[in-house]
């Protein structure tokens, strides 16, 4: 009898102990979910406005902290679930300093051909003929017709055989040299402070952020890795060339079984250059989802930010960056007042760089006279 009892006792402790554990998770799992937007009363992890730093009081910060607000409140006619919250970025000009004195890429492959002592001996006649487009380019501040795919054709062939972890380290090398022109900054450094925070924001509130610009892809891949904007290499979408298999010789992909030999290198063929409608196409083949947020700063930009805008399911919006400011940076007024002007007829949101921010670099960075 007294070993029954004792058993009896034995199982209630263990039932006790059961019920106490359950009890525990459920709890656990209760409060975990409390924050979640899933929750009828979840508030976003972080409130736009204390994000926003570097943004005055102005038009565009308060519609895109009013449009945040909007989507992630569960009872709201405007709530989009996690798993649509997608926004996309253009690279120069919207989230990286365009003009110090030309884009990021066309730097890097005019040093590639005129000053790597590594390899400017090496370059062809054409190469070499692309990077004195380039340098008139950087003299003039006007953009050359057809320089963007000559531009993508230079870079594909001046790297080929190179692996992309090499390609990786020349970019990181590349992006230590001081900025051209500006003090306390350097060239990999030029990330526009108050377009980091939008994309913190949009972080904190579980939106899926994608770079989507005309750099090479691997380029952009070399410049944000283990910068401020440290994104996944895949959402990362750019201009494309080809990669191939060191014994490849020329073979087509289709008739070529990668060895244990090979390597995997940069081909030395340009495919596509992304920009106007080719970021629209990109977008469909590599996200599947209509965005709900664009940014961008130029024409270019301009189909993805009628895509992401038109004919949406969700509440969407478009916002352009005016690069206005001729004092903190290489501002141009006519450009900025075309797409001013462009944002007007298409409903999208202006940002005025002189007047909606706070400041435009990191601290301590000035602009040279």
């Amino acid at each position: 009898m007294e070993t029954e009892n004792k058993r009896a006792n034995s199982w209630r402790r263990v039932a006790l102990i059961s019920m106490l554990v359950a009890l525990v998770a459920i709890c656990a799992l209760v409060i975990t979910n409390m924050g979640r937007p899933d929750n009828p009363g979840a508030k976003p992890p972080a409130a736009p406005k204390d994000i926003l730093a570097s943004w005055n009081d102005c038009e565009s910060r308060n519609a895109f902290t009013s449009y945040i607000e909007a989507i992630t409140k569960k009872d709201s006619p405007d709530f989009i679930p996690v798993e649509d919250r997608i926004a996309v970025f253009d690279l120069d000009g919207t989230l990286f300093c365009e003009t110090d004195p030309g884009y990021f890429d066309h730097m890097l492959y005019y040093h590639r051909v005129t000053e790597d002592s590594n390899y400017k001996d090496k370059a062809t006649e054409e190469e070499k003929r692309v990077a004195g487009v380039c340098k008139e380019y950087f003299d003039t501040r006007k953009y050359p017709a057809g320089l963007d795919v000559d531009h993508g054709k230079g870079v594909a062939t001046s790297f080929a055989g190179m692996t992309l972890d090499e390609f990786y380290a020349y970019v990181k090398e590349f992006r230590e040299q001081p900025a051209n022109g500006y003090t306390g900054m350097k060239k990999g450094e030029a990330f526009y402070k108050p377009m980091l925070e939008i994309i913190q924001c949009l972080q904190a509130n579980e939106f899926t952020v994608y770079v989507v610009s005309g750099t090479d892809r691997f380029i952009v891949r070399g410049l944000l890795k283990d910068s401020e904007l440290n994104l996944p290499a895949n959402q990362i979408i750019g201009s494309d060339s080809s990669l191939v298999a060191t014994g490849q010789n020329g073979k087509d992909g289709l008739e070529y079984v990668l060895t244990d030999s090979d390597k995997v290198v940069m081909g030395g063929e340009f495919f596509i250059k992304n920009l106007k409608m080719n970021k629209v196409t990109a977008i469909m083949q590599e996200i599947g989802k209509q965005p709900v947020l664009s940014f961008g700063n130029s024409s270019g930009d301009s189909s993805m930010a009628k895509y992401v805008t038109k004919d949406n399911k969700y509440k969407s919006m478009a916002f352009m960056l005016c690069c206005d400011d001729l004092v903190r940076e290489n501002g141009n007024t006519e450009a900025a007042e075309k797409m001013v002007k462009m944002c007007s007829e298409n409903g999208w949101n202006a940002i005025s760089m002189k007047n909606d921010w706070k400041t435009i670099y990191k601290e301590g960075v000035t602009r040279k006279s």
